[in-house]
């Protein structure tokens, strides 16, 4: 039954179908199926079919917008404003770089960061290094989070760490994630860590802010 409803969300979160997905979203939450379980195995499994059909010669940007508009209609009914922590465990500053116009997988993440209690501020996408660093200096925050979908934001992201050591924020950290990114070694993006997922990033976050 619970596999099924599953099945059922991931496809119209493809299909882009808002009040079916939330729906589904709702018959999981009413089995005791943990958040946690629907990001991971319903939009993330989702994004990651998606993500995988855009590469390069396969972009399309309306499946991605209608995906994306499912995807937040199910991430606003599981993490509702009113239920998200007040206390702040640290501030992130998150962007999808220039010359990407994909924001799921940074939508994803801010969600599962704001709902464990992190002040989450959105660059946006197709974001230049030099307003993410700006961000970084007004905000002095604990990381800066770079989702990627396409391979031809690397060399920027190569970039990014010594952006901030050129303003004296070097200690704030680099993490990277998406599509395009979560195959590449930290060396070779020039990162402090790559994630797998959302909620790994938010565990490594949990981790260095414990120290």
């Amino acid at each position: 039954m619970i596999e099924l409803v599953f099945k059922s969300l991931i496809t119209n979160l493809l299909e882009g179908n808002c009040d079916e997905s939330v729906a589904d979203a709702k018959k999981l939450q009413d089995a005791g199926v943990s958040v946690e379980k629907i990001v991971l195995d319903g939009i993330e499994a989702a994004m990651s079919l998606l993500d995988a059909k855009c590469t390069a010669e396969q972009f399309n940007l309306l499946e991605i917008m209608l995906t994306g508009r499912a995807v937040m209609a199910v991430s606003k009914h599981i993490y509702p404003k009113d239920s998200q922590p007040e206390s702040s465990k640290g501030t992130v500053v998150i962007a999808a770089l220039e010359g990407d116009v994909h924001d799921l997988g940074k939508n994803i993440l801010k969600m599962v960061l704001t709902a464990k209690g992190y002040r989450v501020i959105d660059c946006g996408k197709d974001c230049s290094i030099q307003t993410l660093v700006d961000a970084a200096q007004r905000e002095s925050p604990l990381a800066i989070g770079i989702s990627g979908l396409i391979t031809s934001i690397v060399p920027l992201i190569k970039k990014v760490k010594s952006s901030l050591k050129s303003r004296g924020l070097q200690q704030i950290k680099v993490l990277a994630g998406g599509a395009a990114l979560k195959q590449s070694t930290p060396e070779q993006l020039n990162v402090d860590y790559v994630a797998d997922t959302a909620f790994d990033g938010a565990r490594y976050l949990e981790a260095i802010s414990r120290g």
